[in-house]
């Protein structure tokens, strides 16, 4: 039903989307079913797939049957690999449909897609009656139309390309043979395009059907002929006809505007240069149809259109095959034409924005809502118990989660008017902790299936905002049993306002929850589990943050520090004096500083706290032992390309002139890896390395024209490193959002040292887990939300 001028699908597709991604497969949340949310239901969908129904993008559907029934391997991948192409080259994302182990998968990786098209596991055809049945049996299937429609209208997807619809069976009114394709039509509303009916069928009495049945039939072309699969003309008319993809669109935008729960037919002829073979491919039919019949095989039910179209196959000798292939190419390039203006007209209409302010409370309507337990501190967790889930996580993740809220005018007024103004408003998940979080949780699910291996531990208010970052952290599949219910507090929230070109007008954050949260449940989870990072993001309190350090000192665990921002970049610096000399490694093992809290890091710790007279700090730098053959290495790396491939970015002068180099080496006594983002310049590694774990370095010496020079010192037995990786490209134009892409970053690197630990000790592997992570980052910029969904598509460097 229409709510606002949006149906519940819509309107729940974006509650529950938020613009947040999630990790390879995400639990199936954009639906208008939200309970299944709650049930677990076996459907997951694919993360580009998921971000393009979130922010309106154009998605066609893709059927399956064809892959795992209706034609041979290899055909049949390359068919299916070939659709999916088309329907990019029209900007829209194709999301096949199908089943694996037992869940339905909407939009397949290019491994599923062979998995079902080399039919290793024997794969069901599924229409809708099989759908329960393979699933708990953990069969793979392939999705008929019925059920391909199924699920095209449970994401919300509007368009669904195939090559022909099933129908009434030859001799149908006698053994009521008809396809559960027909029925589907009717609630599900969805477009389907295709070829007619499959030639093999009484398309006459099919068409009736449909009439009986109140689903429209529309011929895409100048006339309205009926096609018959492999001919563009079976000598049956259709009730309408529409020209081009426009009108098409604007036929199931009406539908969506009524409320109409039936879907539309949208019949495309085959190719014109296909045609010629119809003549010859029609008798082939008619022989198979009576072979059939007299076989007995016309009373197989589902089996009987793979058999006759198989036969159709040997009867031609592959003719057919070439023109099925054909139709279903040029569908899916029809389809995809349909999905782009209906995207366009839902986007013109503001369907996406008139649901906005439903986001809010949708979420939390849901009963049976597990118990928050109440700690000693009055603080409430918010998860399932009231202990932690799973305390084994590799990464834990500490600081601020919160909403963002953006609004872009329309057109760039005088914001002294005080009146309201037109534009779009988007709500997302976002802070750093978190964001790092994500990105991390995806990489490492993808990569090695393990969902709790990171661990978000931050404050949430006791108000709606709260619960919406848990209920939407919790549909990603990440775990919610760190997040902690502060009672009486506003959880942490930024509203900015942008100009029409995306520029920042004005905007208000407030972020006082983290930094008034103490955090006390952080400790025994250092203490008594042991992950191999603890992760800070800079908006947390100094005093809280001294004493996780100190306690991760205690329990051995690497501290890795995201300074957030350079007002907040300093606020590790206390921590630092407090565990001063406690041991002759750095306190800190990681940090990411970007350019400019690089400086402030700096300033702050040499002028304020006057780290740099302290005999730890001297003891340090003396024993690299830098000369002056250290200084010709660093000037000549400054000579290098910022990039090869860019080389309007200039040289990496700015190491030197800019003293980035040198301040980070003064660092390095507190901070054992700087990480330092440089922007469009790159990315900068400066690390210490004692003699034990030195890896790989111990073997190599400077090269500056690889980007490295290393420094050996005989007195002290450190290593020091200092490497620039250059910027990867991006495309003009790309670049949607900013906000999360160091995030992404760190994250991603976080996820390649749990999996690789010794990455940073490899020049080689370095190099890869810097690209890989830059990779990340861009995906990213290219999202419109603050992680991008596609990371688990990034390669992954191999366990060392």
């Amino acid at each position: 039903m229409p709510i606002g001028g949006c149906t519940v699908s819509s309107t729940l597709r974006t509650t529950v989307s938020l613009g947040h991604e999630a990790h390879s497969y995400r639990k199936f949340l954009t639906s208008r079913f939200l309970s299944l949310r709650r049930t677990g239901a076996p459907v997951d969908i694919h993360p580009e797939v998921d971000e393009a129904l979130a922010h309106n993008k154009p998605v066609v559907a893709l059927e399956s049957t064809i892959i795992t029934h209706g034609m041979p391997y290899p055909t049949s991948i390359d068919m299916a690999q070939s659709v999916e192409n088309i329907v990019r080259s029209t900007g829209c994302i194709p999301a096949t449909i199908g089943i694996i182990d037992g869940r339905v998968k909407i939009g397949l990786e290019p491994r599923q897609l062979e998995q079902l098209a080399s039919r290793r596991a024997n794969p069901l055809k599924i229409s809708r009656r099989d759908i329960s049945a393979a699933i708990v049996s953990g069969n793979d299937g392939g999705t008929t139309c019925s059920s391909t429609l199924i699920f095209a209208a449970l994401a919300g997807i509007k368009v669904f390309a195939t090559g022909g619809l099933g129908g009434v069976h030859r001799g149908g009114e006698n053994t009521m043979d008809i396809s559960a394709d027909l029925h589907e039509l009717t609630r599900c509303p969805v477009g389907l395009v295709s070829a007619g009916v499959k030639s093999i069928l009484d398309i006459g009495r099919t068409l009736e059907y449909l009439e009986t049945l109140g689903v429209p039939v529309v011929s895409y072309g100048e006339v309205k002929d009926f096609p018959a699969f492999y001919s563009r003309k079976s000598g049956h008319q259709a009730p309408w006809n529409v020209t081009n993809a426009t009108d098409a669109a604007r036929i199931l935008y009406t539908h969506q505007q009524l409320g109409m729960t039936n879907g539309t037919l949208f019949a495309v002829p085959i190719p014109e240069e296909y045609e010629a073979a119809s003549a010859v491919i029609q008798e082939a039919v008619e022989l198979a149809v009576r072979e059939s019949e007299e076989s007995g095989v016309s009373k197989l039910g589902k089996e009987v259109t793979p058999w006759l179209l198989k036969h159709v196959g040997e009867f031609t000798q592959g003719r057919s095959l070439e023109s099925n292939i054909a139709l279903v190419r040029n569908t899916a390039l029809i389809g995809g034409r349909i999905a782009q203006e209906y995207a366009i007209l839902a986007r013109d209409d503001g369907q996406i924005e008139a649901c906005t302010f439903l986001i809010i409370s949708a979420p939390f309507a849901a009963e049976g809502r597990t118990q928050n337990a109440r700690d000693p501190t009055g603080q409430r967790r918010v998860g399932p118990s009231a202990a932690l889930n799973d305390g084994k996580a590799s990464i834990v993740v500490v600081g601020c989660a919160s909403v963002d809220i953006t609004s872009k005018v329309e057109r760039t007024p005088s914001f002294s008017q005080k009146t309201t103004h037109p534009g779009r408003i988007s709500l997302t998940l976002g802070g750093v902790a978190r964001n790092i979080a994500e990105a991390a949780h995806q990489v490492l699910t993808s990569f090695r299936g393990e969902n709790s291996a990171t661990l978000l531990m931050a404050p949430v208010g006791e108000d709606i905002f709260g619960r919406l970052i848990t209920d939407s952290t919790q549909s990603m599949g990440m775990r919610t049993d760190g997040l902690s219910l502060v009672p009486g507090q506003q959880s942490a929230v930024c509203n900015v306002v942008l100009d029409a070109r995306g520029g920042l007008e004005t905007g208000i954050a407030d972020m006082s929850l983290p930094q008034l949260w103490k955090g006390s449940e952080v400790f025994p989870v250092l203490r008594d589990y042991r992950p191999r990072f603890l992760v800070l993001d800079g908006n947390i309190s100094s005093e809280t943050m001294t004493v996780m350090v100190t306690e991760a000192a205690t329990s051995n665990v690497e501290v890795f520090f995201e300074p957030t921002s350079a007002a907040k970049s300093t606020r590790i610096l206390p921590a630092v004096v407090a565990n001063l000399g406690q041991a002759p490694r750095s306190i800190i093992s990681y940090a990411s500083p970007n350019l400019l809290e690089l400086g402030c890091m700096y300033d702050e710790a040499r002028t304020t706290y006057d780290l740099m007279s302290h005999d730890h700090w001297w003891r340090v730098i003396d024993g690299f032992s830098l000369g002056s053959s250290f200084r010709m290495e660093l000037d000549q790396l400054a000579k290098a390309r910022v990039s090869d491939k860019a080389p309007e970015l200039g040289d990496l002068s700015f190491l030197v002139n800019k003293g980035v180099v040198q301040m980070a080496i003064n660092l390095l006594p507190f901070f054992q890896h700087l990480v330092i983002k440089c922007g469009e310049l790159g990315v900068v590694v400066v690390m210490r390395l004692g003699d034990t774990n030195v890896g790989k370095w111990a073997m190599e010496g400077s090269n500056p024209r690889d980007r490295y020079i290393v420094a050996h010192s005989q007195a002290s037995a450190e290593t020091l490193v200092v490497q620039h990786f250059p910027p990867i490209h991006v495309q003009p134009g790309t670049v949607m959002n900013t906000t999360g892409a160091g995030d992404t970053l760190v994250g991603a690197l976080l996820a390649m040292l749990v999996q690789s630990p010794n990455v940073f000790l490899d020049v080689v592997a370095l190099r890869n887990a810097v690209d890989i992570a830059q990779q990340a980052a861009i995906l990213t910029l290219q999202s419109s939300s603050a992680v991008s969904p596609l990371l688990s598509s990034l390669p992954m460097l191999p366990p060392r």
